[in-house]
């Protein structure tokens, strides 16, 4: 669901997000299917697939950076940096 706060996104920004979707899997643990999550709102060329636990679990996932993201050492940042890897492999 959009919010009804921020413009729909571009037929760019569109495209990238279906690319997203296609990868492989949630970005942190490999789980299907997944969500795209921006790490801050808007910003979908900084998005990564996250499945929903990843994403959205409060003991788990990105609201409390979670056991999850904990387990692996990881923050937003390197997340965003496995993405841009695995779209470029």
């Amino acid at each position: 669901m959009r919010s009804k706060n921020k413009p729909a996104p571009t037929v760019a920004e569109r495209e990238h997000i279906e690319r997203l979707k296609e990868i492989g899997g949630c970005i942190l643990c490999g789980g299907e299917p997944v969500e795209i999550h921006e790490p801050k709102q808007g910003l979908w060329f900084a998005s990564m697939p996250l499945c929903s636990v990843c994403h959205r679990h409060p003991k788990w996932g990105i609201p409390s950076q979670g056991l999850n993201w904990k387990a692996k050492k990881w923050d937003e940042w390197d997340a965003i940096n496995a993405t841009i890897a695995r779209l470029f492999a």
